[in-house]
């Protein structure tokens, strides 16, 4: 069932609009009676379609869900700009994956060049591309997704952080295999992490020494080097695995 953000909530019912209202009503052709799910401020209920307007879609509230489907800690993101649509990829499978953030920085190494002239659209697209990610993994929460920033306002934003690791290909060369596995072993619910993920070239010693004077640990994501797009997603599921299934 098709599944909505939705902001606004007043009197037990949603009032969907813009783009959500045109996807009811003429790619889904939903009518009066039919049956969606509305979420709101983290919780998610199923609601039947009471009135449809040229403006507007109205739903009221069946019942509210009770079972969460969020990670018990929150996981950001952060990327060194990578090229082409690899960013986009890292958004839409982490939303699935269940990360709470992402932010993209410009790292040294980075190709891509931030243009100022095209950020609101961009970071526009992002922002969808996790909302419907979010939507169809059925989230009760839309991932945020931050304009690009640099390293140094990236340290800065990571002291709001219980935890805070970067993944460093040497770390993974040396034989370092403990230090992922032993914070998220001590992580409680409710908790947050920061984890950074450099460009296709990587992060630089001195980027590595920066962060790791923040306090930062390096970390390896195990034997192999992994791709800026991929590492992300396996550090996702090796945190739900240990979170979510592992009892």
């Amino acid at each position: 069932m098709q599944r909505y953000f939705v902001r606004n909530f007043e009197d037990n019912r949603f009032y969907i609009s813009d783009d959500d209202r045109h996807h009811i009503v003429k790619v889904m052709r939903l009518q009066v009676d039919d049956e969606i799910y509305c979420v709101t401020k983290g919780k998610s209920a199923l609601c039947r379609i009471e009135e449809i307007t040229d403006q507007q879609v109205v739903a009221k509230v069946v019942k509210w869900e009770e079972a969460s489907v969020e990670m018990p800690i929150q996981v950001t993101i952060a990327s060194g700009l990578p090229k082409g649509d690899k960013l986009e990829w890292i958004i839409q499978k982490g939303t699935e994956l269940g990360a709470a953030k992402f932010i993209p920085f410009t790292a040294s190494r980075s190709i891509v060049k931030w243009d100022e002239k095209k950020a609101f659209k961009k970071v526009e697209r992002w922002n969808r591309i996790a909302k419907e990610a979010a939507e169809q993994s059925h989230r009760h929460i839309r991932p945020e997704v931050h304009q690009p920033i640099s390293l140094k306002k990236l340290v800065e934003l990571s002291e709001n952080y219980d935890y805070k690791l970067v993944a460093y290909e040497e770390s993974a060369k040396q034989g370092e295999a403990s230090v992922f596995s032993a914070v998220l072993k001590k992580m409680k619910a409710g908790q947050s992490i920061l984890i950074i993920f450099g460009p296709e070239g990587g992060l630089t010693e001195e980027e590595i020494a920066l962060l790791n004077d923040a306090g930062f640990l390096s970390c390896s994501l195990g034997p192999r080097i992994l791709r800026t797009e991929t590492a992300p997603l396996y550090a996702l599921a090796a945190v739900s695995f240990q979170t979510e299934l592992m009892g």
